[in-house]
């Protein structure tokens, strides 16, 4: 049985009369949820100014303070909290009085636990729902101005520690790992945390252009530079003067740029081409790669002293493979992601999906999970993702790596059992964070354990 500990929900019960609160307090508790209770109306306002709650349960009729002005503060406070109102003398009236005002139920007495059960259930999952999807429009919105780094991987939470550490310096820093690691939102996310901040953040993939046009990219150039060079333009360099100038992949940059590059940190000064002046600059440079840049310099294709120059402090960011934990929080975060942006009403992913995306070892790393996450939330015609909406790749993929038991195949209660034990094992079978990672609540999460004869001591 699941007690108060194990709660999801936090529960104000309001009533005149001993036996209702008792009896209401007592199912909410066997659901899991933390209760409050207050006798009077009174009461109940003076704990709603001190502590939030998810829903209140509510007599209509008390003395002094009644049900309806415990629902207009409770809106006042927090608009997001669902009032249900309980009454003895239910009337159309009040009901739509009720209504109007902002509750999110009406229940007559006397009631049905049963449906007090159910009322309460149904008022968190939309409490839950109307706060997943604040936090996730403002965690849209703010990825605008701040990167948002997912993750609760050990190892990457020392990165993260190492970047915000090095961000106040001017250090110049190389960012190391495979495509789609997400080398680009590191250094967007060390230059939201310097000083340079509130100033500019240029970005340029030196493999993505030729060594002409990465050159003018870069340097800029005078009007009649060259054929077609009708006015003056400001290269990179010059426009993140006080800010930050992030190079990917740099080990794609021609030997002749590299000597370019290196006299703009050696001199702190930029010359455009067809230009005979310099222009003295202010830049913090980071730079990525997924190549070995000492493998380079031995081929000859990277210079040594641009090498030191770059690499002061160097981060590697480890391939997904390497931090399974942060692939479910990555998928939800990314199915949450697309179908907002789409309008789709989708907020789940089938176990079975879950296992199958453990399972795979995403050569294309971040980028790869979340085009698989986008295509997905697409196709998907149910409020969850299901096997259908994966990519053909990838379902084979499965089918070749499933393991067969007894000569079958798994069932799905089988790979579910197996996948919620496997994210017990990994989260120290703490019921918190093993609910979020299956992106259930916890609630849910005691249910399947209970259903499937899993229980074990509550280590949360």
């Amino acid at each position: 049985m699941a007690d108060a500990s194990s709660a999801v929900g936090r529960v104000l019960i309001v009533d005149d009369e001993v036996t209702a609160v008792e009896n209401l307090a007592h199912v909410c508790r066997k659901e899991g949820h933390e209760v409050s209770t207050q006798m009077t109306g009174l009461g109940a306002i003076e704990i709603l100014e001190k502590k939030q709650f998810d829903v209140i349960l509510t007599d209509l009729r008390m003395e002094k303070v009644g049900g309806m002005d415990i629902l207009r503060r409770a809106k006042e406070l927090d608009p997001e909290t669902a009032v249900v109102l309980i009454t003895g003398y239910a009337t159309l009236d009040s009901a739509v009085e009720a209504m109007k005002a902002g509750a999110f139920h009406y229940i007559a007495k006397p009631f049905r636990l049963d449906e007090v059960r159910e009322v309460v259930r149904n008022a968190l999952e939309l409490v839950h729902l109307k706060k997943e999807n604040r936090q996730l429009k403002e965690q849209l919105r703010d990825s605008h101005s701040e990167p948002s780094i997912i993750t609760q991987d050990a190892i990457m939470q020392r990165l993260l520690e190492m970047a915000k550490q090095i961000a106040p310096t001017t250090t110049n820093v190389l960012i190391t790992g495979e495509s789609g690691t997400g080398k680009e939102l590191l250094a967007r996310f060390i230059h939201a945390h310097s000083d340079r901040s509130d100033k500019t953040f240029q970005a340029v993939n030196c493999g993505a252009l030729q060594e002409d046009l990465l050159a003018n990219e870069l340097f800029g150039h005078e009007k009649g530079a060259y054929t077609g060079a009708g006015e003056a333009k400001e290269g990179l360099i010059e426009a993140a003067n006080g800010g930050t100038l992030f190079l990917d992949e740099i080990a794609e940059m021609s030997v002749g740029m590299q000597v370019k590059l290196l006299r703009v940190i050696q001199e702190r000064e930029v010359q455009r081409l067809g230009s005979t002046r310099t222009t003295p600059v202010d830049i913090r440079l980071i730079t990525a790669t997924h190549r070995d840049l000492r493998d380079e310099i031995a081929a000859g294709r990277f210079r040594q002293d641009l090498y030191y120059r770059l690499d002061v402090v160097g981060l590697h960011l480890p391939p997904l493979a390497e931090r399974r934990d942060d692939i479910p929080l990555l998928a939800f975060y990314f199915l949450r992601k697309h179908a907002a942006r789409m309008g789709r009403a989708v907020n789940d992913i089938d176990s079975t999906v879950m296992a199958v995306l453990l399972d795979y070892d995403y050569p294309g790393n971040i980028r790869e999970l979340e085009n698989i996450i986008e295509r997905a939330v697409t196709l998907s015609q149910e409020g969850q993702l299901m096997m259908a909406n994966l990519p053909p790749s990838l379902v084979d993929h499965a089918v070749h790596v499933v393991r067969e038991e007894a000569g079958r195949l798994p069932t799905l209660v089988e790979r579910e059992v197996n996948y919620i034990n496997y994210v017990m094992e990994r989260s120290g079978q703490n019921r918190t964070r093993a609910a979020k990672i299956l992106g259930i609540d916890r609630v849910s999460l005691w249910r399947k354990l209970k259903k499937y004869s899993m229980e074990e001591d509550d280590h949360s």
